[in-house]
């Protein structure tokens, strides 16, 4: 498809010109792949998982996604049916989920270093039967579960067309960890990825021009990898880098965007920092785009002399994504600012009796309307009501609108905000708390230079108890994600409660800064 943006005038001309064109019928399956078969030798993805470049045209990629959506059909996946997608980036894992959303079914994206309660908590919840993943990915699946690895199935093309969806059928749900209680799965629709589109192209500067090529190092099992580069990018007709990373180094990133010529890239703030820790200049991009936490007046300035441009901060979550962001392109960025509303999406910083003005602290939320909003939380319309307050989606942060520009101010909740990832503190004290040796425990954010905040774990051990803090590592990282390790665990003789007995986060956040100053 082409650009949802005009490729002309400034961002309040395009603000004001812009409303949703949702059609009656719509399927992420055709938006991202059948649609270019009138240019099936077109370059869908660089895929550079493998031992060799491999190019997959938009018509390899239907042959693969049409041979898949047959075998699941003949499994038995229907419309509805959720379909756990465990893979890393690579080609299949693209046309898994186009093969969900030809059949009618949704998608249920999984990070490939979830451990097994991770990954048990996630299928359990979404009642997902059937998984499509890689050898590796099979052996850490609970029993029960239907595993499908493509490398080892005979996958003739077959004669299968995505079904007819609406902009509301559910597609995908992608699950999103709070401070309480399990890991909520957020529900969205075939529009999502609409939804989507101008975020991206205004974050990358009207992505979709002549030699365009985009990658990310983040993991195609979370929105960011997902539908802020893989199937926009797909749509837009811009060839996508399929890359797997061990781990992110300064020198791996700059290998993949040789190899693969890439021209725009979603480097999560992380990774911005450890390019500017080790001084590496990747000239010859066209554009960089950030997002998760604002990067200030430093990091800007020298991306401008690492990259040659200005890097594009958005803002957006699961549950409604890519909403605000900079754009060199249509104004100059602020620094400490998000940047401003993206078209399309109606954001407002809330006080108790609605709307405030400028420079008033409040809470930032969206107006039903979105295209990126979800459905809703799976199996949760308690946690859904909450999220709303009337029109509007609350999204847990605090800000104020500073000359036109969103300030992100802080988070309301406990959310850990790590290394580019946000992460809920309950999982981690959930699965700490399964130790032997482990009484009481809370998880909080602590502030670091790299990763904007660090993982910190508080325990008390049960008397007698002798677990270390490299045993507690072990169990989390084995049963967990490695992304989920404390990198600190304290031990203490108890923790701050409240008279109910609820842990108080906030007091131990509060000695973690005293700490600092």
């Amino acid at each position: 498809m082409r650009p949802i943006l005009a490729q002309t005038g400034d961002h309040d001309a395009l603000t004001r010109g812009f409303h949703w064109q949702l059609p009656a019928q719509i399927n992420m399956a055709r938006q991202a792949c059948f649609d270019w078969l009138d240019q099936p030798d077109r370059v869908a993805i660089i895929d550079l998982s493998g031992e060799t470049r491999r190019d997959i045209s938009y018509g390899d990629l239907a042959r693969m996604t049409r041979a898949l959506a047959s075998h699941l059909r003949a499994a038995g996946l229907r419309p509805g049916d959720r379909l756990g997608v465990l893979r890393a980036q690579d080609a299949w894992c693209a046309a898994a989920h186009l093969a969900a959303w030809t059949l009618g079914a949704i998608s249920l994206p999984l990070f490939k270093l979830f451990g097994p309660d991770a990954l048990e908590v996630r299928l359990a919840d979404s009642g997902a039967v059937h998984v499509v993943t890689d050898p590796q990915g099979a052996a850490s699946l609970p029993a029960g579960v239907r595993t499908h690895v493509p490398e080892a199935l005979a996958l003739p093309d077959a004669a299968i067309a995505p079904v007819v969806t609406g902009p509301e059928d559910p597609a995908v749900l992608i699950y999103t960890s709070g401070t309480t209680g399990a890991p909520k799965g957020a529900l969205h629709g075939h529009r999502v990825l609409t939804g989507h589109l101008p975020g991206v192209e205004i974050s990358h500067d009207r992505l979709g021009q002549p030699g365009d090529v985009l990658w990310t190092p983040a993991d195609w099992a979370w929105i960011g990898g997902l539908f802020d580069v893989l199937m926009p990018g797909l749509a837009l007709g811009v060839p996508v880098v399929a890359a797997r990373l061990p781990k992110f180094t300064p020198q791996a990133a700059r290998s993949v965007i040789a190899a693969g010529k890439v021209r725009n890239v979603f480097f999560p703030p992380t990774a911005l920092k450890m390019l500017k820790a080790a001084d590496m200049a990747l000239p010859g991009l066209r554009s960089v785009a950030s997002g998760g936490e604002p990067l200030g007046a430093e990091m800007l300035n020298w991306g401008r002399r690492a990259f040659g441009l200005t890097i594009n901060e958005f803002y957006g979550q699961t549950e409604c994504n890519m909403i605000a962001s900079s754009a060199a392109s249509l104004f100059p960025p602020r620094p400490g600012c998000i940047g401003k509303p993206v078209p399309g999406h109606d954001l407002a910083v809330l006080g108790p009796a609605g709307p405030l003005g400028p420079e008033e602290e409040g809470d930032i939320a969206v107006r039903r309307g979105s295209a990126s909003m979800f459905l809703g939380y799976w199996n949760k319309p308690a946690e859904t009501a909450a999220k709303f307050r009337g029109d509007w989606m609350l999204t847990g942060d605090r800000g104020q609108w500073e000359h036109g520009y969103l300030r992100f101010v802080g988070r309301e909740d406990d959310v850990i905000t790590s290394a580019g990832y946000r992460i809920g503190p309950s999982e981690i004290e959930d699965c700490l708390l399964r130790h032997p040796d482990v009484a009481l425990a809370a998880v909080i954010g602590v502030p670091d230079p790299e990763r904007t905040e660090r993982i910190r774990a508080h325990v008390v051990l049960k008397e007698g108890a002798h677990a270390t803090g490299a045993d507690l590592q072990t169990h989390v990282r084995t049963r967990l994600s490695a992304h989920l390790v404390p990198r600190e665990i304290r031990f203490d003789a108890a923790l701050p409660m409240t008279v109910t007995g609820k842990i108080i986060r906030k007091e131990l956040k509060r000695r973690a800064l005293e700490e600092t100053r």
